[in-house]
């Protein structure tokens, strides 16, 4: 599956879940619920997965981790913020390097509707 048609099916999931529970809750829950809703469309995926930060030859853990890493291809970035900021694309720019990952979404529930919280970005 390529990633455009990956990310119409991620963001369909995602929009179902906030169709039925609407803004306001904690950004845990709509990950619970994106995930059981990417179970019922047959998508592979790992919640809150670590990424390794390698500095000149070490290897840390600094406890970076993915929301939910969907297909080994594309990341999504939760959030539950008055707005998407530039440090949020920072963010999923660097997971996406730092992962190897081309494709990514920032996810705002915090939203009336969630088209106008949904940010795809591309390395």
């Amino acid at each position: 599956m390529i990633s455009e048609e990956l990310t119409e099916q991620i963001i369909g999931a995602a929009i179902e879940v906030h169709k039925s529970l609407g803004p306001g809750l904690l950004k845990s829950a709509y990950e619970e619920c994106l995930c059981h809703e990417l179970g019922l469309r047959g998508l592979k995926f790992e919640r809150q997965k670590p990424i390794p930060l390698k500095y000149k030859g070490i290897k840390l853990d600094c406890g970076y981790r993915i929301d939910i890493l969907v297909e080994n291809k594309v990341i999504i970035e939760l959030k539950t913020v008055e707005a998407i900021m530039s440090v949020h694309e920072a963010q999923l720019l660097t997971y996406l390097r730092l992962a190897n990952i081309k494709v990514g979404l920032i996810m705002n529930f915090y939203v009336p509707v969630l088209k106008d919280g949904i940010r795809r970005m591309a390395l």
